[in-house]
């Protein structure tokens, strides 16, 4: 006689199907945090993962302590390599993520299961901390989906649903439930002054442009197709050539980088001066970018609540933009900018460093030589030969050695806007014309449907400022004259040799209208703060909602909540005999073929009946009778198993032929 194998501490061994959902619950998990997890750990987790579901559906059992103290001794240690500790976001997610695949290592009974879901639900919000778009959050929703399906395994007397998404519906059906009580206590919770989540840790933020320029260094910018800001108008939006958002003016040129002026070094000024024949008011939604600089569109007048406007002419705000960023403000299209050049600032637009770039400085002696005073010429001659000199615009140029310049304009004549600002502006500078190299964002897509214009960080871009007599510092954009659908078209047309499929019109167009989308959701759902909580009931005549107030009203939405979920709970109607119902369910499904029972017909001779209407169906109508007549009369109440073998029997019957 075999010995019966001791259950496992912890109660009953789990079925197949539980574990399977188990397994794919924390799959949903790795694959959440696998962006943002190195890629050797998430192959080395995914295949314990896939070895311990293939081991544990050959032969149940918890794996061996001798392999799984030294996993877990190994995962550690690999964490600390990685990271240097173990604490912070991303060491403290890849422990935990590690620690779930680990405990499914020693999962066989109901305990392990919750246990693990538990954990599993914790990591799925985790991973909020990463990405809290729209379509992050509805994947971590969906995540829960298989959580609650291993959960409702564990139930008793709960039968195997036949298929995959069929035991996924349930959890659908509790999930869409839940919603309207987290939506009150997404609501009415009283939260502290930080975004949705709470505060954002640095790494969340995109840092967008820097405070210095190296030709080749918008590389990443240039491919990164996140939205900067958004700029609704008060009016008619600016035409395309002039939708230029000024961030940094850099003065200083070492040979190789641009950078601004040091605000720390250089003695306060006020803005430059500025006569400005037409302006346009509007208003900017910024992402966070944990620099203080504010893009403005070129020119700015004036600053928005605690931001400065600099001497020329950038805003900077009192601190780092870490959070979400409204504000409004009102910029010159037409105008002519600091008319009289100080003598320090000429001194600064005409510095350049020695021993670079002779070829360059020899260019620039011929043009002074060959136009004398006359400044615009040479201006118009080095866009010349930008657009008829072979240059090409390309996001993936040759490198530059020392002198770059040189290297650029007679060597490899291939780059974008960072390249092309900074050698028109050194050849201005060696030519005797005062210019700088000024940082922004240019272009953007305008959505017609939502009114507003949607700027990328694809769109940063450099162009330069010349000072000419009689007008002032006069924006010049070099990389126009080489791709002058760069200005007109966007940064996407000009960089139209680069991922072409990505490129495409109709994508683009998608992508750019999906973003109403995700304004919402960062207005109404990530930005939805302290501020906005307490203007909530604004509309009812309570103009700051406090703490005790939105208690009060959390706490009757809630009671009310429950009340109609019991309400329907109580209301809804469900066989009190599931012998019986699994016989109405053969009821129904015969009725449909003709077989009606009648009303004074007992079920043996209902079913006798309906084998002799159904002669396919003859021999398992005839089973069905028989466990029928066994179960409801054989016993007192039917035993689990054999009524559980009725229900699946009922619900496997199909009816291939009917005579009649």
């Amino acid at each position: 006689m075999t010995p019966r194998r001791p259950r496992p501490p912890g109660g009953r061994p789990i079925d197949t199907r539980a574990f399977d959902l188990l397994s794919l619950t924390m799959a949903l998990v790795l694959g959440l945090h696998s962006p943002h997890l190195p890629g050797w750990l998430t192959v080395a987790l995914a295949l314990i993962l896939g070895w311990r579901w293939w081991q544990r559906r050959h032969q149940a059992g918890r794996v061996p302590r001798w392999l799984k103290l030294p996993l877990l001794a190994l995962l550690t240690l690999a964490v600390i390599v990685q990271y240097g500790n173990i604490f912070g976001r991303e060491p403290g997610t890849a422990l935990a993520v590690g620690l779930l695949i680990l405990k499914l290592l020693e999962t066989e009974v109901a305990r392990d299961v919750r246990v693990g879901i538990s954990f599993a639900c914790f990591a799925l919000m985790a991973a909020l901390l990463f990405d809290q778009g729209l379509v992050a959050t509805v994947v971590v929703a969906l995540g829960l989906l298989p959580a609650l399906a291993t959960l409702r395994a564990l139930e008793p007397g709960q039968l195997p649903a036949p298929s995959l998404p069929r035991a996924l519906l349930p959890a659908l059906a509790l999930t869409a439930a839940a919603l309207p009580l987290a939506l009150l206590a997404f609501l009415l919770v009283p939260r502290l002054s930080s975004p949705l989540w709470g505060a954002p840790t640095p790494e969340q933020a995109r840092t967008g442009l820097g405070d210095s320029m190296t030709p080749g260094n918008f590389t990443d910018l240039l491919i990164d197709d996140h939205p900067a800001m958004r700029v609704s108008f008060d009016g008619a939006p600016p035409a395309p050539d002039q939708r230029y958002f000024r961030a940094y003016v850099m003065w200083h040129f070492d040979g190789r980088s641009w950078r601004r002026l040091d605000p720390r070094i250089a003695p306060p000024r006020p803005p430059a001066p500025i006569d400005v024949a037409s302006s346009v008011g509007y208003r900017i939604s910024l992402q966070p970018t944990r620099r203080r600089v504010l893009p403005m569109l070129d020119v700015p007048l004036q600053a928005p609540a605690q931001a400065t406007l600099q001497a020329d002419r950038e805003v900077m705000a009192d601190k780092p933009v870490n959070d979400p960023l409204d504000y409004a403000a009102r910029s010159a299209l037409r105008y002519q900018l600091q008319p009289d050049l100080d003598e320090r600032s000429r001194r600064l637009g005409l510095r350049l460093p020695a021993d670079f770039n002779p070829r360059t400085h020899a260019l620039a002696a011929q043009w002074r030589q060959r136009y004398g005073s006359d400044d615009a010429a040479i201006v118009r001659t080095a866009l010349t030969l930008f657009r008829d000199g072979g240059f090409r615009y390309t996001l993936a140029p040759a490198p530059l050695g020392r002198n770059s310049v040189d290297d650029f304009l007679f060597d490899t004549r291939e780059g974008f806007c960072e390249h092309y600002a900074s050698a028109f502006t050194v050849l201005m500078r060696a030519a005797g014309i005062p210019a700088r190299v000024v940082t922004g964002y240019q272009g953007g897509y305008w959505n017609k449907l939502g009114d507003y214009l949607l700027v990328r960080y694809s769109d940063a871009h450099a162009w330069s400022e010349v000072w000419l007599a009689g007008h002032g510092w006069v924006r010049v954009d070099p990389t126009g004259a080489v791709r002058p659908e760069r200005v007109s078209l966007g940064a996407a047309a000009a960089a139209g040799d680069q991922l072409a499929w990505y490129r495409n019109d109709w994508l683009q167009g998608l992508r750019n209208r999906w973003d109403i989308v995700n304004r919402w959701w960062d207005q109404g759902v990530i930005g939805f703060d302290a501020l906005r909580q307490r203007g909530l009931l604004t509309p009812f005549g309570i103009r700051d909602a406090d703490t005790a107030t939105l208690g009060v009203l959390l706490a009757i939405s809630s009671v009310l909540f429950i009340a109609a979920g019991l309400a329907w709970a109580l209301l809804r109607r469900q066989p009190r005999d599931p012998l019986r119902g699994a016989l109405r369910r053969l009821e129904r499904k015969l009725a449909r073929h003709g077989v009606v029972r009648r009303r004074a017909e007992g079920p043996q001779h209902y079913l006798s009946r309906a084998a002799r209407a159904l002669p396919g169906q003859r021999e398992e109508l005839a089973n069905l009778m028989r466990s029928y007549l066994e179960l409801r009369y054989a016993h007192d109440e039917p035993p689990t198993e054999p009524l559980r073998a009725f229900q699946r029997a009922v619900r496997d019957f199909r009816i291939v032929d009917v005579v009649k």
